[in-house]
């Protein structure tokens, strides 16, 4: 990748429990604290991987912004773009689940500095200097109006200066609380698709795309781990029939056994050739999900998934196949490493493309 992908939105601070215990178990006590957000995710393991990423968003004025930008420039994401703004840096608080207890999230981030920024107070003219790539997601316009505004308006621009632009529509239905009288479903669909018109790389698991599209995967019930991988197919379908934009619709396919084993893969839609691939593949060329039988977190996993795709994507020579079976893999990884950010390099991925999944110690 020698051209800079440009990720937007809201980074934050995690607090999460220590192991697998509860927010009442362990508090007060021992916490710990990490900076995490679906959009400085992404940019993160685009770096990780060899890839350039500017992180575009809005900080407090105060050390928490201050510390937090020096952790982003650490890893090497460019974070020249970033707004220091009045507001606070907005926290979640996750709780690993373990079996049959499922993880929780708990949001606290209004009146955060993101939620509050107007798009006239960034400097657009810097902001896309060497970028090739936009990479948004619906979690973004879901904090407040003016952040659902200032998406839009980022999606013109970039569309103007020639980029593509990728969505990971992430609904979250804790948040979308902007507007009175209007259920969190109701919005995200009044919203979401004024931005997807501006999309051409789409990635929707079956959640997101049932609840803001109100397109269904049939035969498929994430609450049992109960896939249909064909139907995912069909999805894809009328996603760009409906969009004719779009040209590439993924999804992750996470079968959900237990908080703590997943079998995870992947499936991508290509629009031009009207192809769906799949990913892993057996030795017979047939879908073989991953089986993670230990999860350390699960949080992050689809922000690595779209995180390797747009690297494998921008990668020459690289087929949306190709990009199908990268992406999957780094986002298999992810689901190893405690925190939000996949820091699994390419050697990382690529040795498990090989079929290297024992574990075993490299000396």
């Amino acid at each position: 990748m020698k051209k800079t992908v440009l990720t937007y939105g809201e980074i934050m601070g995690r607090l999460s429990t220590v192991e697998h215990g509860r927010l009442i178990q362990e508090l007060p006590g021992i916490i710990r604290y990490n900076f995490a957000g679906a959009e400085a995710n992404v940019a993160a393991s685009i770096v990780l991987l060899g890839g350039k990423a500017r992180f575009v968003s809005a900080l407090p004025k105060n050390d928490l912004g201050t510390a937090c930008i020096q952790h982003l420039r650490g890893i090497g994401i460019d974070t020249s773009c970033i707004v220091r703004h009045k507001g606070r840096l907005g926290l979640y608080y996750v709780e690993a689940g373990a079996n049959q207890r499922p993880s929780k999230v708990i949001y606290d981030r209004e009146y955060s500095a993101m939620s509050l920024v107007e798009h006239s107070e960034f400097d657009w003219p810097k902001i896309f200097t060497d970028a090739s790539w936009l990479h948004l997601s619906g979690i973004t316009p879901a904090i407040s109006q003016q952040s659902a505004i200032n998406t839009e308006e980022i999606c013109r621009l970039a569309k103007e200066q020639g980029l593509s632009i990728s969505c990971d529509l992430n609904f979250r239905k804790k948040l979308w609380q902007w507007q009175p009288g209007t259920s969190p479903k109701e919005l995200a669909r009044k919203v979401m698709p004024k931005i997807l018109q501006y999309v051409d790389i789409l990635i929707a698991n079956e959640e997101d795309s049932g609840d803001i599209l109100n397109i269904h995967a049939e035969n498929s019930d994430i609450e049992t781990g109960q896939l249909n991988q064909q139907a995912y197919v069909k999805v894809a379908e009328q996603i760009v029939r409906h969009f004719p934009n779009i040209r590439i619709a993924a999804t992750t396919l996470r079968e959900s056994i237990s908080a703590s084993h997943n079998n995870w893969g992947a499936m991508l839609f290509d629009a031009k050739t009207k192809k769906a691939h799949f990913a892993p593949l057996n030795s017979q060329g047939q879908y073989a999900p991953y089986e993670i039988r230990a999860i350390v977190d699960r949080v992050g996993g689809g922000d690595a998934f779209a995180a390797g795709l747009i690297y494998a994507l921008n990668e020459e020579g690289s087929s949306p196949e190709r990009a199908l079976q990268f992406a999957a893999a780094a986002s298999c990884l992810c689901h190893s490493i405690r925190g939000d950010f996949n820091l699994s390099s390419k050697e990382d991925v690529e040795l498990l493309l090989k079929g290297n999944a024992s574990g075993r110690v490299q000396r």
